[in-house]
């Protein structure tokens, strides 16, 4: 699913116009990364929550090669899904 399905879902559903209804996709996404990218968590009840987590440097291998290599220290984002949302991902 895409960022315009999403549009028109909520076109459909709330009715809305199509170009009022990819704005709110739009700024809703342009919030969650400007939130996320400060390092604060976002937390939706019923859905679940997105942490952003601080990876440390640790020694590696390339696939490819086998060569070792030092992976260096990172930010990563994860998703933890709420016992509600697993329940329904389950029920499909």
């Amino acid at each position: 699913m895409t960022k315009a399905d999403l549009a028109d879902k909520v076109y459909e559903k709330v009715g809305l116009a199509r170009k009022e209804a990819v704005e709110m996709i739009e700024t809703l996404f342009s919030s969650m990364k400007s939130i996320l990218s400060e390092g604060e968590s976002i937390k939706i009840t019923g859905f679940g929550t997105f942490l952003v987590r601080k990876k440390s440097s640790r020694r590696g291998r390339n696939p490819k090669t086998g060569e070792e290599m030092e992976i260096t220290a990172r930010k990563v984002i994860t998703f933890k899904p709420s016992l509600e949302f697993k329940a329904v991902v389950e029920k499909a």
